[in-house]
């Protein structure tokens, strides 16, 4: 078969091209509803760390997850609640978000190898499964407990040079028409996808697939 597997490797590459579609759209969505409702979404970012700390800690106590893992994920998120304080307002260089980017990373890898390594608990006979959690497990352990607030954040928080001097923002004094030219407040993951469309939209019309005055 010649044929067939072209069309088997296209397929794949339409499938990603939409996936990565939908995913960049409701990124784009929550990023603008969080804009909108920015007192609720704190609120609710705030409740659901204090969730994953409780979660990790029964985990701990209860499955028998390492405690040093354990506790690294906690202080992790007690890292990521400090970057509430000024929601949804973030400096891309304040130390406090940059330790929280480093330790997104660090978490990843450490469970990563952790449950790579082999079972959490010792099984004491063949017939006893309860420490190999399945893939299922693991996904969901991932999802929920090491990428959920991170992605939150990430979708949630507006870079401060997007945003507006307002009231009780860090620049009160400054002078006025300082903060004209300036975008409405924006999410750092509607930021990122505009500029890939932009991008995308300019080496369009560079190479030549579609005209000028038409746009993306």
């Amino acid at each position: 078969m010649w044929i067939l597997p072209i069309v088997g490797y296209l397929g794949v590459a339409v499938g990603f091209g939409f996936l990565t579609t939908a995913i960049a759209s409701g990124l784009y969505y929550l990023s603008e509803l969080v804009e909108e409702h920015t007192v609720m979404a704190k609120r609710f970012l705030t409740r659901m760390i204090y969730a994953i700390i409780g979660i990790q800690a029964l985990l701990c106590l209860v499955d028998g997850f390492s405690f040093k893992l354990s506790v690294m994920s906690i202080l992790s998120h007690l890292v990521y609640l400090g970057n509430m304080r000024r929601f949804p307002v973030v400096h891309l260089s304040n130390p406090l978000f940059l330790i929280s980017c480093a330790l997104v990373i660090v978490n990843h890898y450490l469970w990563f190898r952790h449950f790579a390594a082999g079972p959490i608990q010792t099984p004491t006979s063949i017939y006893d499964t309860s420490g190999y959690p399945d893939f299922t497990q693991i996904a969901s352990y991932f999802g929920l407990c090491v990428w959920l607030t991170p992605f939150a954040l990430f979708v949630s928080l507006s870079a401060s040079d997007n945003v507006l001097p307002t009231m009780g923002s860090e620049e009160p004094n400054m002078p006025e028409g300082a903060g004209k030219g300036k975008g409405k407040r924006e999410g750092i993951a509607k930021v990122i996808i505009d500029s890939v469309r932009n991008g995308i939209a300019e080496l369009g019309r560079i190479v030549g697939f579609w005209k000028e005055d038409t746009g993306f």
